[in-house]
Formats: structure tokens, C-alpha cells, sequence
């Protein structure tokens, strides 16, 4: 369900500023536990995938986990194995969860993406739309991920921002069943998934969130808000900042690349420090499309692509975009600092975010 158009610009141009993917990462938050937890809108079926509308009311005696999440941010993406593991294992216990997927970027608020998004990934929990931000704001929320426990009386039990903590938060889990059902057994807690989880992995300094609109874009030379510009920047690379090549439109919230040139087309490069490089990516025009990708200035290695990363028979690295989510570009056991050059040949390309991981295991 589509929101009011006006809110809905609303939103895309004041919220994400003061939100953010991960900004509180490995935090205990705790600033709404031990309050009563909200009532979920009653906005109709629409607004649910995967379950018919549920209530906090009718919820009472249960345990409820509430995880606000979006689809192309990086950091919900490294929650998700803990939260599938945690409604596969606790789901007959009496635990409930539900994803309160709060758009980012435009093509978030089309019910078909999220729910496409969330078959591939792998929910099959009930998740909530708040495409208006109602119920992102009866928490006060500023954050992607955030996970909040409800106790059985109705009450927040335990709120954690970012990532990590996993532990704890399932911990708690399994205090809550225990406490409605006295002969729950619990199994031993998870073993850390993410190799930033692990013991022994260390994380460097890294590129923070890059946007490529103009409302939140780091440029190393002047753009042109939406207007069609030939850019040719100089060769000196700033670090953690966007250099053009070609004609290219800065939009609000995206690059957009407006007509089809010969291969491999215009670019757009970055400067970064990182182990991780992925980038959110959508068909402006509804058209299957190919990203040729380099790192400075070869092709990819398969040893340190990303799983969305693909070869052609002349070697050449790159992406087929055939949705708007994120693609996984740069997935390297070693961290360091390189440029990264996206090229585009279409008139469908739009490109929205870069983030970035930076963390390496022992003995890497």
C-alpha cells in the first residue's frame, strides 16, 4: 500500500537524514525498556506479509520480538541469520516476530519489492510496512536495525541498537519463554555467525556510508542537482568521496544515468578503505541491465568478489541489476585502501548507496 504522496516526499527528504543503518552498531540501548510497548497501527492487511494483522493487545502472554529493519541496509542484513535461527527455534515456545520494514529509498514503499525481498532472504515471520512511520515513531526510532523485546504483560523488556549483542538479546529470549512456561528447555545459545562476531576478529577504520543523491552525497567536485552534466574530475582521488566521469544527473537520493552509451560507458568512482564494498542499485526504467565493476582499474579477482559479482568471457567483472536492493560488490580477506569504479552503458541506471564492512578474522 502506497502511502499519501505528500507524506511520503515528506519522508523521503527528512527522515533519513536523522536516521541511520547501523549508526549505534553493538549498543545497548535501552532507552525505552521497561515501558509500555506501543500499539501497532491497524492500518488493514495490506500493510502485512506473511500474517494477517496483529495487535499488541492480542498479543498478550507472548513474547515479541520487534526488529525494524530495511531491506538494502547492510547492517539488518547481518541480523537476519540470528533472527531466522531465533523464530526457528523459539517460534512454538510462544516467541513472536515481527519486521518493521521502514523504507530508506523510494522503491522500499512498493509492498511487491519488500515481500520479494523477503522470500529471498528467507522470512517467512510476519513482517510489518511502516511506510508512513508511524510506528517507527511511537518508538522514537532513528535507527536500522533495532530490536526491542515485549515481555508477556505488554512491557519492553530489553532494546538493542545496531548490530551485536546477540547473545544477550537471546538470553533474554529465553528468560521471558521460561517465565510463561516453566518447563521450557532452552538450547545452548547461538555460535556466532558473522565473522565480525566471531572471537579474535579485528575491524579497521572504514569508508563510512556513502549516498549518491545530492541530499546526503559526498562529491569530491561540485555536481549539479538535477541536471543532465558532463563531468570530467580530476585525477587526485579523495578518500570517502565520489568522483564522475561522463554525463551523469545527481537526484535527490540517486545517480542516475539517463542514456545508453557504448561499453564501457561513464563512471563513477570511489575511494575506500575496506575489506567489503556493497552498493544499493535499482532498474529506473524497469530494465534488466549489466554494471561493469573494477577495482583499481582491473576486473575483480574471484577470490575477493562479492557473491553478486559475475565474469564475461572476456573477463571482465560485473553486475546484473535486475532488482533495487543491495549488491554484494567487494568481499576481500584483506583490508585496505583502492578505488572502486562503477560503469554505466544504460539509461536505466540508478544508483542510491554505497556501504562497507572492514573487519577480518584471525589469522587473515
Amino acid at each position: 500500500m502506497r502511502t499519501n504522496v505528500l507524506l511520503s516526499a515528506v519522508l523521503l527528504a527528512v527522515l533519513p537524514l536523522t536516521a541511520a543503518c547501523g549508526a549505534a552498531e553493538d549498543s545497548e540501548g535501552e532507552t525505552m525498556a521497561r515501558t509500555r510497548a506501543p500499539e501497532i497501527p491497524d492500518d488493514g492487511p495490506e500493510r502485512w506479509i506473511n500474517s494477517e494483522p496483529l495487535t499488541m493487545e492480542e498479543l498478550r502472554g507472548r513474547v515479541v520480538l520487534i526488529d525494524f529493519w530495511e531491506y538494502t541496509c547492510v547492517n539488518c542484513l547481518r541480523t537476519l541469520p540470528y533472527i531466522r535461527e531465533w523464530h526457528e527455534r523459539y517460534a512454538e515456545a510462544g516467541l513472536v516476530i515481527i519486521g518493521v520494514h521502514a523504507p530508506e529509498f523510494e522503491f522500499g514503499y512498493e509492498r511487491e519489492n519488500v515481500a520479494a525481498a523477503a522470500a529471498e532472504l528467507g522470512i517467512d515471520y510476519p513482517v510489518y510496512l511502516d511506510n508512513d512511520f508511524e510506528l517507527w515513531s511511537r518508538y522514537a526510532n532513528r535507527w536500522w536495525p533495532r530490536k526491542l523485546i515485549i515481555d508477556p504483560a505488554g512491557y519492553i523488556a530489553h532494546d538493542h541498537i545496531g548490530e551485536g549483542g546477540y547473545g544477550h538479546t537471546e538470553e533474554v529470549i529465553q528468560r521471558l519463554l521460561a517465565e510463561v512456561d516453566p518447563d521450557f528447555a532452552p538450547p545452548p545459545i547461538m555460535e556466532p555467525v558473522n565473522d565480525k562476531d566471531k572471537p579474535g576478529a579485528v575491524c579497521h577504520p572504514m569508508t563510512p556510508e556513502l549516498y549518491a543523491g545530492y541530499l546526503r552525497g559526498r562529491f569530491a567536485h561540485r555536481v549539479y542537482p538535477d541536471q543532465e552534466t558532463d563531468y570530467d574530475t580530476a585525477a587526485v582521488y579523495d578518500l570517502h568521496k565520489a568522483h564522475l566521469f561522463g554525463e551523469w544527473r545527481v537526484e535527490n537520493e540517486r545517480l542516475r544515468h539517463l542514456a545508453a552509451t557504448e561499453p564501457p560507458g561513464d563512471r563513477i568512482d570511489i575511494r575506500f578503505r575496506a575489506t567489503e564494498v556493497n552498493a544499493v542499485l535499482h532498474r529506473a526504467k524497469g530494465r534488466t541491465y549489466d554494471v561493469r565493476v573494477e577495482l583499481d582499474g582491473a576486473p575483480l579477482k574471484p577470490e575477493a568478489a562479492g557473491a553478486d559479482v559475475h565474469w564475461d568471457d572476456d573477463g571482465h567483472s560485473y553486475l546484473l541489476i535486475d532488482a533495487g536492493r543491495m549488491y554484494r560488490i567487494l568481499d576481500s580477506p584483506q583490508y585496505g585502501d583502492h578505488i572502486l569504479s562503477l560503469y554505466a552503458d544504460s539509461a536505466d541506471f540508478a544508483l542510491y548507496a554505497y556501504t562497507f564492512g572492514a573487519c577480518t578474522t584471525a589469522g587473515e
